[in-house]
């Protein structure tokens, strides 16, 4: 692995963490999936002038295509859609706490459902992952967290790993930017109808909500997603998802500097167990490939 995929996957790691702290801004002052919704077609506008500035094309292959639509449904509409409406009671840190168990679904789900091997670094790993999530989730249950809220969350990131699994092995083939464009077009395009049937539209604006909405929409929302699809082109999709093993630090860091969300002995611990545990899980999965 490169200098370059290392600091790559670093800012990959730290503007996605931070779209959790910058989304519970936004949902505390607006109907949550229709922001969503407009971040996703204002963030896909853009990208796909992008794209054709830089001569790309949208005439995408067949799998291009599957993977485009599947993300764009799974990822934004259903993974950022359930993750929006939970936040609106649950607090960031415990959010990105959750969505940063994929690495450890992804590996668990290989495991029983395509029977693949796994080496005992990986089972340790997982092992210990379960441990850690359930440590810092029971010190949330005493502390009252909102069930209802947790189990969307839960539901947003088991279909990112069904996205994961179905496209195991897709490669992107060029047109980086215009395959994340139409990614957030599609999500745009499966949240609205949605917003329209669950919401009613409100909005209280303020400039700490125009910032935080700016910014999910272009660094989270749009940079993250390229920086990650060229991360995952030059270095596959295995060693690229070992950096996932930071986004529990960085999304409760992020949390607590930004929001004041106040941190107990037993996150701080579940926190560094399911950290270390990705990591192994990721390095075992790396060591196989």
């Amino acid at each position: 692995m490169d200098i370059r995929a290392i600091f790559m996957g670093l800012a990959f790691a730290l503007m996605w963490s931070s779209a959790f702290s910058s989304a519970r801004i936004i949902v505390a002052d607006a109907a949550p999936i229709y922001a969503l919704a407009v971040r996703f077609l204002i963030s896909g506008l853009i990208g796909v002038l992008i794209a054709l500035f830089l001569g790309q094309s949208w005439r995408l292959t067949p799998a291009q295509w599957r993977a485009t639509i599947l993300f764009g449904i799974c990822q934004n509409a259903l993974y950022l859609g359930f993750n929006f409406v939970a936040m609106q009671t649950v607090q960031a840190s415990l959010a990105a706490i959750v969505a940063s168990s994929l690495p450890l679904l992804v590996a668990l789900a290989g495991w029983l459902i395509f029977r693949e091997r796994l080496r005992p670094l990986a089972i340790a790993g997982l092992i210990a992952g379960l441990f850690g999530v359930v440590l810092i989730m029971g010190a949330r249950l005493e502390a009252g967290v909102d069930l209802f809220g947790l189990f969307l969350c839960v539901l947003g990131v088991i279909a990112l790993t069904y996205a994961t699994l179905a496209l195991r092995g897709a490669t992107s083939g060029g047109n980086f930017m215009m395959i994340v464009g139409l990614q957030m077009l599609v999500g745009s395009a499966a949240l609205f109808p949605m917003a329209a049937l669950l919401e009613e539209p409100f909005l209280r604006y303020s400039h700490v909500w125009g910032a935080a909405f700016a910014y999910t929409t272009l660094v989270p929302g749009l940079a993250a997603t390229y920086v990650w699809v060229r991360l995952v082109d030059r270095i596959g999709a295995v060693r690229a998802a070992t950096f996932h093993f930071l986004n529990p630090f960085f999304g409760v860091a992020i949390a607590a500097l930004l929001l004041n969300e106040a941190l107990g002995a037993l996150d701080v611990l579940g926190v560094a167990i399911v950290t270390v545990s990705i990591l192994a899980v990721q390095l075992a999965r790396q060591g196989r490939a």
